[in-house]
């Protein structure tokens, strides 16, 4: 049975806009943790590749130097990942913790310098190097990420974080929700529909099969049509995962540390952990649906539509 919870309103007001925002006490618990791991050790290929092809403009070859969180959007030039730490920080995270790569130094170098920003008041930044071994051109996936991230914290024991990619514009909501909910674990179950991405892109995105009581019982990267029209469901709704998880890290840690390669991909992957969260515990992750566009950097392309949804909604 969940707990009962009392609903607090309270307005934060920051250099940008006043926002309203719902914080939730729940009752029994003294705290909430606010911590949040941002994965940004990405190598960034096919944004890199899909720039090489065009080559021509400022923002094609800056976008071939630049890790694609860092490339520079919205009227005020900020980096792409700023906007996903407003929105944190309006959401009420606090303790954030970022994956970097540990052969590009711009994004600890940028969130360390910018730290004491007024834009970043409220928010404690602390950075985890995500390596790459020798004989790889990039990092070992994100599960190895996030492993390398509980293990540079390892203060964090005991408790819950959430965690999401550098390259996805989760609104102040959907990061809320998270950090809200009081299941020892859960994630966004996003209508693939409502995303605003195109076919093509979409169909490859993890889907999500659910348990009557709402609690996922699969999830499967890049799925056959045949595993789509099986997790459709009576409304014609498939609900996506886009990497963005509320996690313990005493449940989850071990499950890190054994997660396999993928025998293509050759990475270990989060949803390859996460899997086997839900097949070791019954009704261990709850599923929280939500219909949202999220905005996504992916390849060159994204740019304009990223840029047009930031200038409406910063």
């Amino acid at each position: 049975m969940r707990q009962t919870v009392r609903k607090k309103w309270r307005l934060l007001s920051s250099k940008r806009e006043e926002r309203p925002i719902w914080f939730m006490w729940i009752k029994g618990r003294q705290k909430m943790d606010r911590n949040l791991m941002i994965m940004a050790a990405g190598v960034s290929s096919r944004m890199r590749k899909t720039a090489a092809a065009e080559n021509s403009s400022e923002l094609a070859k800056e976008a071939q130097v630049k890790p694609k969180m860092m490339l520079e959007v919205g009227e005020d030039s900020r980096p792409f990942m700023d906007y996903l730490l407003f929105n944190a920080r309006d959401a009420g995270y606090r303790d954030v913790l970022l994956i970097v790569n540990d052969k590009d130094d711009s994004v600890r170098n940028y969130y360390t310098s910018h730290a004491v920003s007024p834009d970043f008041e409220g928010l404690i930044f602390s950075f985890a190097v995500q390596t790459v071994p020798e004989g790889r051109v990039k990092p070992m996936g994100t599960a190895d990420a996030v492993l390398s991230g509980l293990e540079a914290r390892p203060d964090w024991a005991g408790q819950k974080f959430t965690v999401c990619n550098s390259d996805n514009l989760y609104s102040v909501h959907a990061l809320s929700l998270l950090l809200e909910d009081d299941h020892s674990a859960a994630l966004i179950d996003y209508d693939r529909d409502s995303l605003g991405v195109e076919p093509e892109r979409v169909n490859a995105f993890a889907i999500i099969w659910k348990s009557d009581n709402g609690y996922l019982a699969d999830i499967v990267e890049k799925p056959c049509q045949e595993e789509v029209l099986k997790a459709t469901d009576e409304n014609g709704r498939v609900g996506v995962s886009m990497n963005i998880f509320r996690l313990d890290t005493d449940t989850i840690l071990p499950l890190l540390k054994g997660t396999p390669l993928h025998p293509e991909r050759d990475e270990k992957e989060l949803t390859e952990t996460v899997r086997m969260l839900v097949r070791e515990r019954e009704d261990s992750m709850f599923t929280v649906p939500l219909s949202e566009p999220v905005p996504d950097l992916t390849s060159l392309k994204d740019i304009s539509t990223v840029q047009s949804f930031i200038s409406l909604n910063h």
